[in-house]
């Protein structure tokens, strides 16, 4: 039984992923075409590349279909119902970074902090009779941060294209989305909350807790560990 491992299969978060395992004395190559989503590896005997989105990785980790799987750590918390009872985190890649943040209308000059959002949240309901909207991807991951700190009168609508572009287009009051360097937030005149940091996100290896880890792929995942320099236990 060969080990499997799940990378993105495109793009920068490919090559980079690429790269970090090259660095490491394990050489991963896409095979044939750009349409084939499968791949080789050298280096550690015993393992089968599989090219994925980078979204559909949290899924197919959580069914045990791949061993191991390179994500964005965002999308392993937020696809995946108590994450740490089905992955465990093998090591940061250092790569991929960006940030989930909460961010509103730079005319909203009274709110600047997360409890001042949830201030302006009660405000708009009295005033609209309905909940301020929060258009977000990112379901989970941004009702678990509200709901910690304490925040109530809001609904989350999903947003599948431009999230930024909600506000302008009169879908939603306010955001939670991935940012990397902030000037598309600050194009569409939107401002973070100096404490609206939801998650910090990068490229991670994470290992199945669900997959079928017989006595060779165990040998195969610390033969992998090992040559990497990272722990990997399941």
């Amino acid at each position: 039984m060969s080990l499997k491992i799940g990378v993105p299969s495109k793009g920068r978060l490919m090559e980079k992923t690429f790269d970090w395992f090259g660095a490491r004395g394990v050489k991963m190559a896409r095979s044939g075409s750009e349409r084939e989503y499968s791949g080789g590896v050298d280096g550690v005997q015993g393992i089968e590349l599989v090219l994925l989105s980078a979204s559909e990785i949290p899924r197919e980790l959580s069914a045990g279909r791949i061993h191991l799987g390179v994500t964005g750590s965002d999308l392993i918390r937020d696809k995946l119902a108590d994450w740490r009872s089905q992955v465990v985190e093998v090591a940061p890649l250092g790569f991929g970074h960006a940030d989930l943040i909460i961010a509103v209308p730079s005319a909203w000059i009274d709110v600047e902090t997360v409890d001042d959002l949830d201030a302006a949240a009660a405000a708009f309901r009295r005033e609209h009779g309905f909940r301020l909207r929060i258009a977000t991807k990112y379901h989970r991951l941004v009702r678990e941060f509200l709901t910690a700190q304490g925040v109530a009168d809001y609904q989350l609508v999903d947003s599948q294209g431009a999230t930024e572009g909600t506000v302008k287009n009169l879908t939603a009051e306010a955001i939670a989305d991935i940012t990397s360097s902030g000037e598309t937030l600050r194009a569409n005149h939107l401002k973070i909350l100096s404490d609206g940091l939801v998650h910090a996100s990068q490229a991670t290896l994470f290992a199945a807790r669900g997959a079928g880890w017989d006595a060779e792929a165990r040998t195969v995942l610390a033969q992998l560990a090992a040559r990497l320099g990272v722990q990997a236990e399941v």
